[in-house]
């Protein structure tokens, strides 16, 4: 069965790299060519603005290869060195991409802005430079429709920044266009003025990538509306009671995902655990873009991050303090301990045949409990009976 042609590719699909690398191809052939006619063409029609353009081309194709190299890596898997994997490539590609944007818009805008200082002496543009200005815009228009498609659907937020990029050179052969044929009818400062506006496209747009990318190293979460909805899939879970604490961040076209869920503070672990589990593979079943969960079982709502727990003592001082407690008693088989509310609950479990009748467990407990007053460590302690073979 064939995947319908506009469904969004897996991250996990073998495809991805195949049709990123397709895609920045396309475009490597697209900017070598148009790099050699702009720059060729606005030299002998002494066009500024188009030889902007060209140089705008050329840093399309710089960040294609850069792309490339990203995309190459970026698809390796985790390894002892990278155990998150290896997509922060992309974001550092992303990243560089902007910073070529912009300064190549800045030099830009500096050149042609230095030429309106003589503005007597600006040649006349040759009709040849809006020609090559026309099917500039043409061809930059149909490969960012292009690229965004495959960039959509691979949904990889560099190949959508490089597709954007395409669209920018687009909208930046429309003004060298424009300012073309006003050179052309007699404003010979216009095509200089146009290279400005490009330039000033160029560092815009540098800008935007760089600022993404920047965002994304540091951190920076999802969105509150993607936040919400993840926190609505973790408390519809069963057997999660609340949720309070939840934090994510992104690694390029994924995300990663911490969450601390409250569960009942009376479950053994193993049932924590399996409906941690449940919670993580809800999450990641109904969040595609989601890499990894990782789910912290909480029995209270802590939010000093457990600071009650980690000034208690551990188990074995605990069952040294609760022995005096089961003064007179035998030795317990078992003993269950919670820590909430800042104490700890024990469960004691006897042998069974101790005691004679019901009423010796619970006068048993009421001697225990009446030395509780004022314990430091306890809160409660539960006498139970054990079955257990002799």
């Amino acid at each position: 069965m064939t995947r319908p042609e506009h469904a969004d590719i897996p991250y996990d699909d073998p495809q991805r790299h195949a049709m990123a690398s397709r895609s920045t191809w396309v475009s490597v052939a697209v900017n070598v060519l148009l790099t050699m006619v702009q720059i060729a063409a606005g030299f002998f029609a002494h066009s500024q603005s188009l030889i902007a353009d060209g140089m705008h081309s050329l840093s399309d194709l710089v960040c294609d290869f850069l792309v490339l190299i990203a995309s190459y890596h970026s698809k390796n898997p985790a390894d002892e060195g990278h155990p998150y994997g290896h997509g922060r490539v992309e974001t550092a590609a992303s990243f560089v991409l902007g910073a070529i944007l912009a300064g190549t818009g800045g030099a830009i805008m500096v050149a042609a802005a230095i030429k309106l200082q003589n503005i007597d002496n600006l040649p006349r543009v040759a009709p040849l430079a809006l020609w090559v200005a026309g099917i500039a815009l043409v061809a930059k228009e149909g490969l960012f429709r292009y690229m965004l498609h495959v960039g959509e659907r691979l949904r990889s937020p560099m190949l959508i920044a490089n597709a954007w990029h395409a669209r920018s050179d687009a909208a930046s052969s429309l003004v060298v266009a424009i300012g073309i044929g006003c050179n052309l009818l007699g404003f010979v400062f216009a095509d200089s003025v146009a290279a400005i506006v490009v330039g000033f496209m160029i560092v815009l747009m540098g800008v935007v990538f760089a600022w993404d990318a920047f965002q994304e190293l540091i951190d920076a979460g999802l969105s509150i509306e993607e936040v919400d909805s993840i926190r609505q899939t973790l408390i519809d879970t069963p057997g999660v009671e609340s949720l309070h604490e939840l934090r994510t961040r992104r690694m390029a076209h994924r995300a990663l995902v911490d969450a601390h869920i409250l569960v009942d503070p009376r479950i053994s672990v193993s049932e924590g655990h399996s409906i941690a589990e449940r919670a993580r593979g809800r999450v990641l079943h109904s969040h595609p873009a989601v890499a990894d969960v990782l789910v912290h079982v909480d029995p209270e709502d802590d939010i000093d991050h457990d600071s009650n727990a980690q000034r208690m003592p551990g188990r074995e001082n605990l069952l040294i303090q609760l022995a005096p407690l089961l003064d007179d008693l035998p030795e317990p088989k078992r003993v269950v301990f919670h820590y909430i509310g800042g104490k700890v609950e024990a469960e004691v479990y006897l042998p069974h045949y101790f005691f004679e009748h019901g009423t010796a467990l619970a006068e048993a407990e009421a001697k225990v409990a009446s030395q509780l007053k004022d314990n430091q460590y306890f809160s409660s302690v539960s006498l139970n009976c054990l079955v257990v073979a002799r």
